[in-house]
């Protein structure tokens, strides 16, 4: 069928007098006359050569005819409202989801997003944290930032920043800790990355004591429980700035050891879009400079 031949608003008669399974209730809501929707519903009928609608003395079933056509329907003019409101400012609306491991999302982004909403009204930007774990196809994601060496199989990954390890604990307890050796006998708070701890000793030219005690499965909780006294975490200094400036964590070591950095990241199969685009060169412009893709 031609489309410029759509009867388009015979088809919005049927799909409300299906949904009400009336068609006065259907014409109250498109604001036409109870009649119109029975000739606008008779003319489609007529054009598709068959019957849509059995007409019963208390108001209307579908045919099989008429319960197929409802949900292709339906779904076409819900897309079709959902893409109308993304129009916003005389400009569409594009949807950009990004997956973001949680410390980056609260030490990084979070300040910084009133920023990108001013300067990119249009970008409608849907952020889902993470704790490192990504399965990028699997969960819609157009962007991941993620922590690691940048080595995903399949995944493109633009460098974003470095991310050290470091002590960070809270101020009494810093106030026990005169050098690395200190930390013996102090509870360690340990992510499920196995090796972090063993190698910031091995950095810091002090062996390691035995690892015991709680496992957090991403760096916020580990250095909120640090916060709360409950021991010395591990974690990149630079995604908690503001804890440190408010000294609710204290450093308590310059000693620090590279494991991995913070990584804009995207599937090789996936097309980019003007909203991805737009937000590298954000995620560029606000970390201090261009950087080199892999």
């Amino acid at each position: 069928m031609d489309r410029a031949q759509l009867p388009l608003n015979a088809l919005r008669a049927f799909e409300a007098a299906a949904r009400h399974l009336n068609f006065t209730r259907a014409a109250l809501e498109l604001c036409v006359s109870q009649g119109a929707v029975s000739h606008q519903v008779a003319q489609l009928e007529r054009r598709l050569g068959v019957t849509l609608f059995r007409r019963l003395p208390r108001g209307l079933a579908l045919t099989d005819e008429g319960q197929a056509l409802v949900p292709v329907l339906a779904d076409a003019f819900d897309r079709v409202g959902a893409t109308l409101d993304r129009y916003a400012g005389g400009r569409l609306q594009e949807a950009l989801t990004v997956g973001v491991v949680g410390a980056f999302a609260a030490g990084w982004l979070l300040p910084r997003l009133e920023a990108f909403n001013r300067e990119h009204p249009h970008i409608d930007l849907r952020i889902m944290t993470n704790n490192n774990r990504v399965d990028l196809a699997g969960e819609g994601l157009d962007l991941a930032i993620r922590y690691g060496d940048g080595a995903w199989h399949g995944t493109h990954a633009e460098p974003i920043m470095a991310a050290p390890l470091t002590p960070l604990c809270a101020p009494a307890t810093a106030m026990r800790l005169h050098n690395p050796a200190s930390l013996i006998g102090e509870t360690l708070l340990r992510s499920y990355r196995a090796d972090e701890w063993i190698r910031w000793f091995e950095a810091a030219g002090a062996p390691c004591p035995p690892l015991r005690g709680p496992i957090f499965d991403n760096s916020v909780l580990t250095t909120h429980a640090a916060a709360s006294g409950l021991g010395v975490a591990l974690a990149p200094a630079v995604m908690f700035t503001r804890e440190l400036a408010a000294e609710r964590l204290v450093r308590p070591f310059e000693a620090e050891v590279a494991l991995g950095g913070y990584w804009l990241t995207r599937l090789h199969s996936r097309p980019d879009s003007a909203a991805m685009a737009t937000f590298r060169a954000w995620m560029r412009r606000a970390a201090d400079g261009p950087v080199s893709a892999i």
